[in-house]
């Protein structure tokens, strides 16, 4: 069984158990939260799409740890005029635990 939902602006296949790094969501580690819009649901032998969304599916999750990942490098230069620029970014996300996907 897997579905597939959409938080952040990107879309995520997810099954209870699995652990899916997302973009930030507010919350403690420890607290369980409720996944944003589900696009399809898969189990057994049938398939779900929804017409954008399917109403009576939810996936829950449960926030193993909010962090940011590793630093990236943003270099800028224009050849021959002297501009250098040079700026790093580590972007937060929040890791999540899959605990169920129900059909209401």
């Amino acid at each position: 069984m897997y579905a597939v939902i959409k938080t952040g602006g990107k879309q995520y296949r997810v099954s209870p158990g699995e652990t899916v790094r997302v973009e930030k969501i507010q919350g403690e580690p420890g607290a369980e939260v409720e996944l944003g819009p589900v696009l399809l649901l898969s189990a057994d032998d049938r398939v779900q799409v929804g017409l954008p969304f399917l109403d009576t599916v939810s996936v829950k999750g449960l926030i193993v740890a909010q962090d940011r990942a590793k630093k990236i490098l943003v270099f800028k230069s224009k050849r021959r005029k002297g501009y250098r620029r040079k700026r790093g970014h580590r972007q937060s996300f929040t890791e999540l635990r899959i605990t169920e996907i129900k059909e209401n």
